[in-house]
């Protein structure tokens, strides 16, 4: 008799609903399991978040013996992403009217990006960004932006803000700096946060279909790999 023989009737009760929940090419089940899409996101595209742990400008960054100039430039590019970026979320706030929630959330990630901006500027002695050319990988990065803040589908413009607030804070939790080192300000500063009271929910609310995950995660991929290719470029060997 085989050992299948002997499972209680309600251990393969549940075996059932739960191989009733697994993913089939690469798009969740939709039962009665609520899928917790904050989550499903960053796991299903972690694997772009462990190589960019591993690009050169971060090992360096790591070791304390990246060259400054190199940090220079790379914090150039990020000073004009993140008024960039807060341009287009001006936009937005603009445009979002309804619903109400999404609406909400598009202002307080603008207030937030526009005083993150202000105090960097402060910080660095800068009036704005108007001079700075972009490297190949940022204009890519922003201009991806642009183009989905152009969907009438305003979710999926928080979509693409997520891989920013999650990939930043585990890097900066996964760099093994000490106090010593030259770029730990860095670590200190982005080791802090908690985008899922911002995310999760609102992502739950508004991703509940196949179609409507299957296409968050194509932009979410999409815009992890941008980040990827940020870091990459700032150091290349």
């Amino acid at each position: 008799m085989s050992d299948m023989e002997y499972v209680r009737p309600s251990t393969w009760t549940q075996f059932l609903f739960l191989a009733l929940c697994v993913f089939e090419f690469g798009t969740p089940a939709l039962g009665k399991a609520k899928m917790d899409v904050y989550d499903y996101l960053w796991d299903n595209n972690k694997d772009i978040a462990e190589e960019t742990l591993h690009v050169p400008f971060l090992e360096h960054m790591q070791m304390g013996d990246l060259q400054a100039d190199y940090y220079v430039n790379f914090m150039i590019q990020d000073i004009n992403y993140l008024l960039n970026v807060t341009d287009i979320l001006e936009k937005m706030c603009l445009e979002v009217k309804c619903p109400a929630d999404l609406q909400v959330f598009m202002k307080k990630r603008f207030i937030s990006y526009k005083s993150y901006a202000a105090d960097t500027l402060k910080k660095f002695n800068l009036k704005g960004v108007s001079d700075i050319i972009p490297t190949p990988a940022m204009e890519k990065y922003l201009s991806q932006y642009r183009a989905i803040s152009e969907n009438k589908e305003a979710i999926y413009f928080a979509v693409a803000l997520l891989p920013c607030a999650r990939l930043w804070l585990w890097l900066a939790r996964q760099l093994k700096e000490s106090y010593c080192n030259a770029y730990f300000t860095w670590k200190k500063e982005n080791s802090h946060g908690h985008p899922e009271n911002h995310y999760r929910a609102l992502l739950n609310k508004y991703l509940t279909t196949p179609a409507q995950i299957k296409r968050a995660n194509v932009i979410f991929r999409q815009q992890i790999q941008n980040e990827h290719d940020f870091f990459a470029s700032s150091l290349e060997e």
